[in-house]
Formats: C-alpha cells, structure tokens, sequence
C-alpha cells in the first residue's frame, strides 16, 4: 500500500493547541463497524456505549518533564530531550545543536542541580548521555524539566498534567497515551458503577510515535521500539474476558499495540515485559481487541494505518473528512473517536 492513500486534507487551526477546560467535554465519534455508521456525540456519553462486563485496556505510563535546558562549560546554550534510560544514570537523548555536542562535552542544568557527559554518538544522531547529581533525578526533572510537548503544539502548557492522564503511575514516557486524556475520575467512577473492568497495561511511548512515515509504501516503513509489561493480573481480567465472550477495548493505540504484541492466536495474554516494534496496517488481523478508543491522528502517520487496519480504510478516511467539515479539534489535545 502507498503512504499516500493515507493522506488527508487538514486546516491548521484544527490543530488543538491547549487542552480543553474540562477533559471529557471533548467531542466523540462513534463510529459502528458493523453499521458503517457514524455518530457525533461529547466524550463523556461514552459510557453509554460500554456494556457491564467490558474490559476497558488503558495505558499506566507517566509521561516525565524529559525536554531540558542548559550551558556548555564555553555558556552556550543546549537543549536535551530525554529519549529512554539505557541503564542507571545512562541515557539516551537528542539534543540541540548536535554539531557542537561532542563526546566528552559536559553540560550543567539548573544552575548544577543536574550535569551531564556526553559518552557517545548513536545511530540517527541521539547521544548516550551520563547524568550526574545529588539527591532523586525524578525530583530534579521535575524542578527542571518541561514536558516534551509534541513538534505541532506551539503553545506553551500551563498546568503539567494536562499531559498525563488522571491514571498515569510509572514515569518513562517521552509523549502521552492522549486517547486516556479524556477520562476524568468521575468518569471512572461510573465506568465501574455500570460494572465494565478496568486492566492496565504499561507501554513507555517514545518520540518516534510522532516520527514521519518516509517511504512510499508502507511495508517498508521501519517502525520505533517502544517498552512495556503487563501484569499478571491485569492478563487474568483480559483472559477472562476473552473466554467468556466479553468486549476488549483498547483505550489508545499504545494499548492496543501492547495488547496485539503479546497475544496469542486466540486473543491470550499472559505476564510479560519486552520491546514491541509492531507495525500495524490493513490487511493485519487483529486477535486480542474488539475496540478502540482513540483521538484524530495526523495524515500519513503510523497511527492513522493503524486505526485504518481495525476499521476499513475508506470508512476511517470518511469518518475524518466528517470530522474536518464538522471541525472537530485534531491531535493530542484534540477530540476523540470510539470504533466499536
């Protein structure tokens, strides 16, 4: 298949630059595969298309300050963006400008609360990083860093966690889950008042997510590794489910890689901890999921074939030029969509 039949014609102030004032305000589209139907409803009216008995998938990832700014021993200026940790204090990073940031150059951040050493160059041009400092980098980040926001959104974010979803536990991420940024405690609460289970999965999401498709067809697209484990209780909920017939529905294409990556045959989870590459198009067939929960992604990325493969192509480019026309807000802080 070509990258180009993936495209689609999107006006820039469709591009959602702040999160809305209240996250499950957000617009819903609902989309039945069985009906080739398409409806247009608030986020929060989901729960009335979940059923008692439904196990709702959510990534638990947190999403850490990771994009860092410093001075060169010379008080140049550098910028760091915390890609994944390779072992300790050992990092790997893109940082600006790469030209002048050789190995054995040493950077200070927060006026020496942090330093780091440049140890080497890696492929694509990231750098392994060693850090140095007193007390917990967690902490530190988090007096220093600013969330790695993505390269579309020029706003700047004035409350950190409206990047992380009300759920998010284990720091590691580079970008947010977004589909799970609409769900609100309250929400949650009536999700497990009408009986549907909630089982967590943990996939750190990388800033390839948001890397550009650069082939013409897409079976030769080398798609980014990202980590994940899920427990062993949270694979008993979704075997459960499975065997008694039960909806599985991914909250987010994180979840659902995660879920596709490690099942079976028959849709069968069990404990785990890896790397997943997946890359998931038409003509995949999916084994574990019976829906998802989603927002609007950008055209020719990973993410819209991945949408496209569960639902069918045409209906899911249909669907977003309603969306267009309807100007539902796109991306990241944008609205949602349920295919079912």
């Amino acid at each position: 298949m070509q990258v180009s039949e993936f495209n689609y014609n999107l006006p820039e102030e469709l591009i959602a630059q702040t999160p809305l004032k209240k996250r499950d305000t957000s617009r819903l589209m609902v989309l039945d595969r069985s009906e080739n139907t398409i409806e247009h409803k608030l986020f929060k009216d989901i729960i009335e298309y979940l059923k008692p008995g439904d196990v709702l998938v959510r990534n638990n990832t947190k999403v850490i300050p990771a994009r860092i700014y410093g001075k060169k021993d010379t008080g140049a200026n550098v910028e760091f963006l915390l890609l994944n940790r390779i072992d300790g204090d050992i990092w790997e990073s893109i940082v600006r400008p790469g030209n002048k940031l050789h190995i054995g150059t040493k950077v200070i951040f927060g006026n020496g609360l942090l330093e780091a050493e440049v140890l080497d160059v890696m492929p694509g041009g990231t750098r392994k990083v060693k850090f140095s400092y007193q007390g917990i980098f967690n902490e530190i980040l988090d007096k220093i860093g600013l969330m790695p926001l993505p390269p579309y959104i020029h706003e700047e974010l004035k409350e950190k966690e409206r990047y992380q979803t009300v759920y998010a536990k284990y720091e590691g991420s580079a970008a947010a889950p977004t589909a799970g940024l609409h769900f609100t405690e309250e929400l949650l609460e009536e999700v497990a008042k009408k009986g549907i289970e909630i089982a967590n999965v943990t996939l750190h999401v990388g800033i390839g997510t948001f890397r550009p498709v650069k082939v013409e067809k897409i079976e030769e697209h080398d798609m980014h590794s990202e980590h994940y484990y899920i427990k062993e209780e949270d694979a008993e909920k979704i075997n459960k489910a499975k065997k008694e017939g039960r909806r599985v529905i991914a909250i987010g294409t994180t979840s659902c890689r995660v879920l596709e990556s490690i099942s079976d045959e028959s849709g069968f989870v069990k404990e785990q901890e890896g790397d997943t590459k997946i890359f998931i198009y038409p003509g995949y067939k999916f084994k574990c999921i019976d829906g998802l929960i989603t927002n609007f992604h950008l055209p020719e990325s990973t993410l819209i074939m991945l949408v496209s493969a569960f639902a069918e192509r045409d209906y899911i480019m249909r669907a977003y030029e309603e969306a267009v026309k309807n100007k539902y807000r796109f991306f990241s802080f944008g609205d949602a969509m349920f295919i079912k």
